[in-house]
């Protein structure tokens, strides 16, 4: 198993890496159009989670020593799933794709994608990744305290990305699409 964690542990840090250095390049050219930051403040939190989340990864695999779980192919299926749904995340939100929260004034919210369906796409293939990928591992603790931890901290970004996009009819765009599930709901947040 630890070749296969290795392998796999490998490739997502390369994908987050290239991420990142997407995120940064469309960061400074919204900033350089205008755009600003906001909940600068909560950002640490995010990256505490997943700097966390690779950690506790790492060490419950290699501490526990176990056998990969006979099941798992199921979360491996389901992170797959959740990669494709990233990529179209990505191609929908375009030069808007960031980790972090940046407003471009007059820019209208993204309808198309999966955005017709969700409003946070990319923070549902997020926790869906935060618990699969440590099922596949049998990582149990790892997948149960990060992904009460991302509940709380998606909480907080949420709602300061819906507050920074009001001024965008945000409401008015986006009110009858769902957060998450793409289904009515009441709101739980």
């Amino acid at each position: 198993m630890l070749p296969f964690f290795a392998t796999f542990i490998s490739l997502l840090i390369i994908q987050r890496l290239v991420e990142l250095f997407w995120a940064r390049r469309n960061y400074r050219s919204m900033m350089a159009a205008g755009g600003y930051e906001v909940g600068a403040s909560h950002y640490p939190l995010v990256v505490g989670v997943h700097l966390l989340f690779f950690t506790l990864l790492v060490f419950e695999v290699l501490a526990g020593q176990r056998p990969l779980p006979s099941w798992w192919p199921i979360p491996a299926a389901v992170f797959m799933m959740a990669q494709v749904m990233r990529a179209w995340c990505l191609i929908a939100l375009g030069k808007f794709w960031n980790t972090r929260i940046v407003v471009l004034p007059g820019a209208v919210p993204v309808t198309n994608g999966p955005y017709r369906w969700i409003r946070h796409p990319n923070y549902l293939v997020v926790c869906i990744e935060l618990l699969t990928v440590p099922l596949m591992f049998g990582a149990y603790f790892t997948a149960c305290l990060i992904s009460l931890l991302n509940a709380g901290v998606m909480i907080i970004r949420i709602r300061a990305e819906e507050r920074a996009l009001a001024p965008m009819d945000y409401e008015a765009v986006m009110g009858k699409v769902s957060r998450f599930l793409p289904l009515k709901t009441k709101k739980i947040f």
